[in-house]
């Protein structure tokens, strides 16, 4: 009956859910294909061959969190139907399973839109013999058409977060236990830590284990890591990473470089938007803050004089798929989407490069691993208060300058700094093994199922 509720109601509100994907793609940009075939269950292209391992990544960072966990099932010799919701993760999916896809061992699809005729539709076409879902992106529909078609469904590198709680909560208001029973209706939970067990636990899931974070088990490519260090070297200037920046950050960023930047300072920024949709609007707010800055796009192509880069004061990060480099290739890296209310982005690829990193105070999506690196004295996290304030700091009432100034002063004691980077790397290796052990128990999930 609760299904049945919630099924009308989405059916009601689908018009307005549309609109606001449009408004997104808009603002994002790339290709949303918001009214296709796939998103309501109908595929054109049979499947064909043995059962595929259905493995949905809702959008950008659960699809590069899941890429090596992606890549172990391919080793396992097993086909994989990759699903997604945003048109940032498809897209990040065909760049890091190019090959695969062309192979026919990878197929990207979008997941359905939750109605009931969409979801069977879809699980009647591709048949899974299983399905994971990746970090937390659960649909009643869709589990209780798994359940009916007889197909196990697990989540791994599962993240629960207290705000994730209260919405179960929230929607208990209105629609009862619909989305407990869509949770205790998956067959295995892998979790990330124990308190993601334990509120799992709280909504009434009992078959959950705790196996670390994933997004540990990283595999960074090594030539760019290396070409990103000898960059740096022939550089001869500190380089500070702004990384991951989202909505707004970039203007606020922009306005604390025009406040704090004087002739003294020698270091170079790298700006990294996140979504490449707001490349030129960065470069706005460059041009309003009358920064000296150049396109990266620009200096790959025409390799620029070494009195031109010297004159610089920021580079313009406006390619996709080279994070690794200006990781490597930086001192320190800011880590964005932090600065404003977006819960953070991943720090653990600045910190497995040797980087130390630097976040601002909305880390909720990562606040475990952003505990943890801070304890260890991996990463610092402004919150907008200091103790001993001086007379910049005064002026400076955002956690964009704050960080900034945290970073001019990491650069003014290179052996902390060097503490700090072999700290960074000494940390992700230590939280290594999650994919592994995630692996492991999956096969042994499958085995005591006889599949």
């Amino acid at each position: 009956m609760l299904l049945s509720i919630y099924s009308l109601l989405l059916m009601l509100v689908a018009p307005v859910v549309w609109a606001g994907m449009y408004w997104r793609a808009r603002r994002a940009g790339g290709n949303w294909e918001i009214l296709c075939a796939e998103r309501f269950g109908r595929y054109t292209q049979p499947w064909d061959g043995a059962r595929p391992v259905w493995v949905h990544a809702v959008s950008l960072g659960e699809t590069r969190g899941a890429a090596t966990f992606i890549r172990g099932l391919l080793a396992q010799g097993e086909r994989v139907l990759l699903t997604h919701m945003t048109a940032t993760g498809r897209a990040e999916g065909a760049r890091l399973f190019a090959e695969e896809i062309a192979e026919g061992q990878l197929r990207q699809q979008w997941v359905p839109y939750d109605f009931p005729g969409a979801t069977r539709d879809f699980f009647e076409h591709y048949n899974p013999r299983l399905g994971i879902l990746i970090e937390r992106e659960v649909w009643p529909n869709l589990i209780a058409q798994a359940k009916r078609s007889g197909i196990p469904m697990l989540m791994v590198n599962a993240r629960f977060s207290p705000q994730a709680l209260r919405h179960v909560h929230q929607i208990e208001r209105f629609l009862g236990s619909l989305m407990r029973d869509a949770y205790t209706s998956l067959d295995l939970v892998l979790a990330q830590t124990s308190e993601d067990a334990a509120r799992l636990f709280e909504i009434g899931v009992r078959n959950v284990l705790v196996l670390g974070n994933m997004k540990f088990d990283l595999q960074l490519p090594a030539v760019a890591i290396e070409t990103g260090r000898d960059w740096h070297t022939g550089l001869g200037r500190p380089v500070i990473a702004i990384a991951s920046t989202r909505d707004g950050e970039d203007k606020l960023f922009a306005q604390a470089l025009k406040r704090l930047l004087t002739k003294q300072t020698r270091a170079l920024f790298f700006l990294i938007p996140r979504h490449p949709q707001r490349f030129d609007e960065a470069a706005g707010h460059l041009d309003e803050a009358g920064l000296k800055y150049a396109r990266w796009s620009v200096i790959r192509r025409d390799s620029p004089s070494a009195q031109h880069i010297a004159e610089l004061q920021v580079i313009l990060a406006d390619t996709v798929g080279e994070m690794p480099f200006f990781y490597a290739a930086s001192d320190i890296a800011i880590v964005a989407g932090s600065f404003a209310p977006f819960g953070g982005q991943n720090l653990i690829e600045p910190c497995a490069v040797g980087t130390p990193v630097i976040v601002g105070p909305h880390t909720y999506n990562f606040k475990d691993a952003v505990q943890d690196a801070v304890a260890q004295g991996v990463a610092v996290q402004v919150t907008g208060h200091s103790d001993d304030a001086n007379s910049v700091e005064k002026t400076a009432h955002s956690t964009t300058a704050l960080a900034l100034i945290q970073a001019f002063e990491w650069l003014g004691d290179p052996a902390s700094l060097e503490q700090r980077s072999q700290k960074a790397k000494s940390w992700v290796a230590q939280h290594t093994g999650a994919t592994k052990r995630t692996l492991e128990q999956i096969t042994e999930f499958e085995n005591a199922l006889g599949q």
